[in-house]
């Protein structure tokens, strides 16, 4: 059964950073993109970041691009989300997630993935993230 456990939430001030993990379980990532999204109270999903299988293409949204950098290290079947510079706009759910668009998974990161058209029914339970001062 597959499995995701993200970890690394909290509440930190502006300008702090938080490191998010998340680790699968009951599958290989091996060889499937991921993607990082994140909800927020009354606003709709928005997706952060996608990571190819390699690890060696990353594609992320404009909001916070420059900030976050994702990764992932296989072997653990992990994915990491290091986040910087953390603005009070950033409090959200974060959840980790394997994107499908029309039911098909992908191995490279596509624009698509970040897209309200993904499917990220395989995904944790979240992780809650609160910046603040």
């Amino acid at each position: 059964q597959l499995e995701f456990v993200e970890s690394g939430g909290g509440s930190v001030q502006p300008g702090g950073s938080l490191r998010l993990s998340c680790t699968a379980s009951g599958f290989s990532l091996d060889n499937f993109a991921m993607v990082w999204f994140r909800q927020a109270p009354g606003k709709e999903r928005e997706g952060l970041s996608c990571i190819s299988s390699s690890g060696g293409d990353t594609i992320y949204t404009d909001s916070v691009k420059g900030r976050f950098t994702v990764s992932r290290d296989n072997p653990e079947n992990t994915v990491v989300l290091q986040m910087n510079s953390l603005k009070p706009e950033d409090t959200a759910v974060y959840y980790c997630a394997l994107p499908r668009v029309s039911g098909g998974l992908f191995y490279f990161c596509d624009t698509r993935t970040l897209t309200h058209i993904a499917e990220y029914d395989y995904r944790g339970q979240g992780t809650q993230v609160t910046v603040s001062s």
